[in-house]
């Protein structure tokens, strides 16, 4: 029987994507948040490197699950702003 282990499909272009919100948000607070991660986590994810300094990024479901905080944090601003 043959196994075969698939090589992780990592998603490194992240931060260049959100370039416009970069200084405009608390990573440390979405790493806390929406991961249980510390903001290093966040920051070498971002940057494309693993904890060791190697390639890294994130994984297709890491990267849905920011979408989702990014959206989340959106509907919540856009709720303040309303109720101003």
């Amino acid at each position: 029987m043959e196994i075969v282990l698939q090589e992780k499909k990592l998603i490194q272009d992240v931060k260049s994507k959100m370039s416009d919100i970069l200084v405009a948000i608390s990573w440390r607070e979405i790493a806390r948040t929406y991961f249980g991660k510390s903001s290093s986590w966040l920051y070498h994810k971002l940057d494309g490197i693993d904890g060791n300094g190697g390639a890294g990024g994130f994984t297709p479901e890491e990267a849905e699950q920011l979408k989702g905080a990014l959206c989340d944090l959106s509907d919540r601003i856009r709720r303040a702003a309303d109720s101003i």
